[in-house]
């Protein structure tokens, strides 16, 4: 039987992380609903469809973050891997909108340095030797 790993401090930061910005996503989506009725926010959006699309969307969104996050924090590798994948895409695309934007790029370096930072924690050593213990506890 495989021993246990503590699970690392970076896999912990980002899941917590990652749980927060779930919650937000949710209640950020709960609060346009409410907004729907204001003209400015519904033109915004296209119309109250648009702004019930987008809120729904959000929320789901945030619900899918939250399981991800969840994921993380038992081990799940399966929440490892949608994490990476969605991150490197974040990564690519918040580079080429630097790359592609030069006069006002710093929100997308600062998007392509979280996305790094992610990565690499979810990815170190430690992490891997979690991942790979709580997949082989679960046999």
């Amino acid at each position: 039987m495989a021993e246990a790993v503590s699970r690392p401090v970076g896999v912990a930061i980002v899941s917590i992380l990652a749980l927060l910005s779930g919650v937000i996503d949710i209640i950020s989506g709960v609060l346009l609903i409410f907004r729907a009725d204001d003209p400015a926010v519904a033109a915004a959006f296209g119309g109250s469809g648009g702004v019930f699309a987008a809120s729904i969307g959000g929320m789901v969104l945030g619900a899918i973050v939250v399981i991800l996050a969840f994921g993380l924090w038992v081990g799940g590798g399966w929440a490892r891997m949608i994490i990476t994948v969605l991150q490197a895409l974040s990564l690519i695309q918040s580079l080429f909108l630097a790359v592609a934007n030069l006069g006002h790029p710093v929100g997308e370096w600062a998007s392509v340095l979280v996305s790094a930072i992610i990565l690499i924690l979810l990815w170190t050593h430690s992490a891997s030797a979690y991942f790979r213990s709580t997949e082989t506890a679960l046999r």
